[in-house]
This record gives C-alpha cells, structure tokens and sequence, in this order.
C-alpha cells in the first residue's frame, strides 16, 4: 500500500510543476489582457474625441471608427494571450483572415454602403438639413448613417437611398451657398417698345427688398422667337429666399407688363382648310 505522506508530497510536486510551468504564462496572460483592455478604451476614446472636435467629419463617423480601433485592440490582445500558452497563432490569423474574406464577398453590397458612407462623412458634400438631387432624387437631407442617407422630397415623403447609389452619382447641393441667382423669363410681342420692358424688370426688380444689391441685378433681351422676344430678369437673392422670391416675383413681373400696355403672346396655328376652300369655290 502506497504512504500517504509520498503521495500527498507527489501530488504537491505536480502541482508545483504546473505552477512553475504555467503559472507565469497566466500571470502574463491577465497582465496582457487588463493592458489591452485599457489601451482599447483609451485610444477608441481619444479617437472619438478627436474626431468629435472635427469640423469636417461627421459624429457618427468618430463612433464608427471608434469601435472598430477599439475591437482591433482586443483581436489583438487576444492573440497575444494564446501565444503566451504557445498556441500557433499563425494559423489562427489564417483562419480568422478566410473567414474575414468570406464575410467579405458575402457582404460586399453593404461593405460598398459603409465605404460610400465613410466618404460621405469624411468629404461631406453635404449635411443634415440640404437639399439635394443626386442622380434624379431630390430631397432635404434628414439623417446620414454608415449605411444609408433619408431624404424628404418637397411634398413631404421620405426617400431611403443606400449610401453607394448616391457616392456614384453627381451630386447636386443646393443648400451649399448662402445666395443664389434667380432667372425670371417673359417673352414681348415684337411690335412693343423693348425698353418699355426691360425698365419693367428693372423695377420689378428693385421694389422687392429680397433682391441683393450684389451682385447687381439685371434686364436683357435674351433670345428672339417665333412669334415673341425673350427677355430676362437675373438677379441673386439668399438661399432660403428662392423658392418664395421666385413665385412672388414672377407674378407681379407679369401684372407690371400687362400694366404697361405690353403684351405676353402665346402660340398659334392657322388650319386652313383645302378641300372646302375648292368648294366655295
């Protein structure tokens, strides 16, 4: 029968082996992963911040890359543990690269959203509150995520567009300039005074406290039709103004010309016909 005194004693041999043996491996391994813990919430935070305090990037472009420093981090921390219990992390880093790649070609339609929307962040052609038309859809920008940007067209309906069909398009800001420059078109008969008309625009112009001063407002004849000449009011007036100033002003600058004896013709056709003109005859 074994002594129970050298079993205990072999026991506590054994288990002072393993202590021996793996006992600063896990040491290292805590000491590994409390640094790389630390280091992730640091560094994804400072990201974060620096990120916030850019004028031209996007927030949520900072929480995005925040969280993807923060989980390469830890992939890190990680693997340096296993490598601390020599587990071959080559093969590992092989394994998980597949599996990235795989997820990737799976994925690749909504990886192309997220891409588009990190240029749309980062570049900012335009921001939350714009009016925009990209590629035929026009709306007022309400919300720019990593995946997709909402708009709300004129008449109030909300648009989802993915990211990567408004990155690939022209695209069109209204919103971006403080002031823009409005054409009002009306066309004379050729038998009226073409001074009378422009002296028209050019009051029509100057009575309305929306029009700029700078740049200057002007009247011109602009092309010369049919049966009408064209003649143009330009003038620059701020961006919120447009829409209003334009509807308004079109309206009295066709009052003032019918008021000053002017007039607007309009298209028409004679149709002769043949076959009843041979009969009176």
């Amino acid at each position: 029968m074994e002594d129970p005194v050298n079993e205990v004693a072999a026991v506590t041999d054994r288990a002072i082996d393993l202590l021996t043996t793996y006992g600063l491996s896990v040491i290292g391994a805590i000491l590994i992963l409390i640094v790389g813990w630390i280091l992730a919430g640091w560094i994804s935070g400072a990201v974060r911040r620096r990120v916030e305090k850019s004028a031209t990037v996007d927030r949520t472009l900072g929480h995005f890359l925040s969280d993807v420093v923060r989980y390469a981090i830890l992939a890190f921390t990680v693997v340096a543990v296993l490598a601390r219990f020599g587990v071959q992390t080559a093969s590992l880093i092989a394994v998980f690269g597949a599996m990235g790649l795989a997820v990737g070609l799976a994925m690749q339609g909504t990886l192309s959203n997220v891409a588009s929307g990190v240029m749309i962040m980062v570049f900012r052609p335009f921001k939350v509150d714009d009016y925009i038309d990209a590629g035929g859809t026009a709306g007022t920008v309400k919300n720019i995520n990593l995946f997709i940007t909402e708009l709300a067209t004129a008449d109030n309906v909300k648009i989802i567009v993915p990211n990567k069909e408004l990155w690939d398009r022209p695209i069109t800001n209204y919103s971006v300039y403080d002031t823009r420059r409005l054409e009002i078109a009306v066309r004379i008969a050729y038998g009226d005074d073409i001074q009378v008309g422009l002296e028209v625009l050019r009051q029509v112009m100057a009575g309305d406290s929306r029009v700029l001063g700078s740049p200057a407002s002007t009247a011109f004849v602009d092309s010369l039709g049919d049966s009408s000449v064209t003649l143009i009011a330009r003038m620059w007036v701020a961006s919120a103004d447009y829409w209003q100033a334009k509807w308004d002003l079109t309206h009295r600058v066709k009052e003032a010309v019918e008021t000053a004896g002017l007039s607007i013709p309009f298209p028409q056709r004679g149709v002769h016909l043949i076959g009843e003109a041979r009969a009176a005859e």
